[in-house]
């Protein structure tokens, strides 16, 4: 069989292999755990064998039952869309090592985490493949919902007012996302990507559905002011959820609010990147600020992420006039920064099952105790920081250079201002860590899988600053920016 026909069948595995094992593991709970996890795998291998096939025969596309657009579904893949898969995928598969360890002193837990779970990942590899922004809402329903059960399982008032303040945001979000839908589907006579793409034009229509849509996606990605359901939600939910909302959930939204940004809104958004990008320089100091004053760790990563969410918006207005490179710097420092905050909420979980609590300032030398953790964090750090060799670096020297290049003086110094609160947050924990507290406390052993699945994904954050060919040449298949520009790492 042809190969180009294998990867085109191939684009529904990613969403059947942890659908199939949402379902298997809601039904048998008592091999839970075992499902999810070979779910996991399978989805890895499943999304690694699209790789070969897209680098031969470039983008993918599926008519899912024969039935094309505008009336069917399809199914794309680009260099893009499977680099999103393979975060999601890489990522996935620490959080369930960490989760099946996690927990198993509470079963009644697990039981109800990994259908849950399976779904999340299910929703979104959906949204990474779909190529109609009606069948991207429906994914988007599926995400939020899922996310929200997700939080709620840790149980206590603290997890449900976040997760209840989570489900009013997200049922807010995905309104004005579908009310955007309804207009363009009004306006154009369809909902297929491709097909706006070549219809759409500079009307009162195209900017009332952008406004709704953006708004929507921003809300969903936590962008400033909108972050304010975050690090609740964040800071209460158990460990591996944490670490997912952060890592994979938030990532979701802001994938498609970049596909509509560069597809559709880019040619009639006039002067609207400019205050994208103010957002998000706002939200690099603010979220930088409000970690800094932090007393407990789990807030003080949930707030890092608000802040880390203002780099991925700084590409919009940096790349009118700088293409390719901004958005690749954007990318790189999304996937980067997936496996270094993965890394530290679990990092957080093994604290907080060492001590019992979170307090930064009660840590009492943690890293006597935890040095494989507490080197976790570090190397996590390097990466949020923005210091070589990670991937960190990568993302935000693409940026830097985008802003120098055109003499965007002030994106510039924000990016750097960024990186030097973030180094103030991760040393204030880390200069905790080496300090005997007022209050000791009883030590609770940690299993030794939660500590290295913890260090593996924040290794993975550095070691990214060292294979950037690869992942950089990935992106620019089938040219997902409009773009064929030669991306020039350091």
């Amino acid at each position: 069989m042809d190969t180009a026909i294998l990867a085109q069948s191939g684009l529904t595995a990613p969403i059947l292999v942890p659908l199939i094992g949402a379902l298997l593991a809601f039904v048998i709970r008592r091999w839970a755990t075992s499902i999810g996890l070979l779910s996991v795998l399978a989805l890895l291998g499943a999304v690694i064998l699209q790789v070969p096939s897209l680098f031969a025969d470039g983008p993918q596309r599926l008519a899912v039952g024969g039935w094309g657009a505008p009336l069917g579904v399809d199914l794309y893949a680009d260099g893009l869309s499977i680099a999103m898969l393979l975060m999601t995928a890489v990522v996935g598969l620490g959080i369930s090592l960490y989760a099946a360890v996690y927990f198993r002193g509470t079963p009644a837990r697990g039981q109800a985490f990994w259908p849950l779970w399976l779904l999340l990942l299910t929703a979104l590899n959906a949204l990474f493949l779909s190529a109609d922004i009606f069948n991207l809402y429906v994914t988007l329903e599926i995400l939020g919902l899922s996310a929200v059960a997700l939080t709620a399982i840790a149980g206590g008032a603290d997890a449900l007012v976040g997760a209840m303040r989570y489900l009013l945001v997200s049922l807010l979000g995905s309104l004005a996302y579908l009310l955007g839908v309804a207009l363009l589907y009004h306006a154009y006579g369809t909902v297929d990507i491709a097909l706006l793409a070549e219809r759409i034009a500079a009307e009162p229509a195209a900017w009332a559905a952008m406004g709704l849509m953006s708004a929507g996606l921003m809300l969903k990605t936590a962008l400033f002011p909108l972050h304010f359901w975050l690090p609740p939600a964040h800071a209460s939910a158990a460990a591996p959820v944490s670490a997912a909302l952060s890592a994979l959930v938030i990532k979701g939204s802001f994938y498609l609010l970049l596909r509509l940004w560069v597809e559709l809104f880019g040619e009639i958004a006039g002067g609207v990147t400019t205050l994208l990008g103010l957002l998000g320089a706002a939200a690099i100091l603010w979220g930088s600020i409000q970690a800094l004053a932090q007393t407990r760790l789990k807030l003080l990563i949930a707030y890092s992420t608000v802040a880390q969410i203002g780099y991925l918006f700084l590409a919009f207005p940096l790349a009118v006039g700088s293409g390719i490179m901004a958005w690749s710097g954007v990318l790189y420092l999304a996937l980067s920064h997936a496996l270094a905050k993965a890394a530290m909420f679990l990092v957080a979980g093994n604290l907080l099952r060492f001590g019992g609590h979170d307090r930064i300032a009660d840590l009492d030398r943690v890293v006597q105790r935890l040095p494989l953790s507490m080197a976790a964090f570090a190397l996590a750090g390097v990466s949020i920081m923005g210091l070589p060799p990670s991937g960190g670096f990568i993302g935000k020297w693409l940026l830097l250079e985008s802003a120098l290049t055109q003499g965007r003086w002030g994106w510039a110094i924000v990016i750097i201002l960024g990186g030097v609160l973030a180094a103030t947050y991760v040393f204030k924990v880390v200069g905790y860590a080496f300090t005997e507290s007022e209050n000791p406390h009883q030590a609770q052993p940690v299993p030794a899988t939660m500590e290295w699945v913890a260090f593996a994904l924040a290794a993975a954050a550095v070691l990214m600053g060292l294979i950037v060919s690869q992942p950089l040449a990935l992106l620019e298949i089938g040219d997902p920016f409009g773009i064929q520009t030669e991306v020039v790492a350091p």
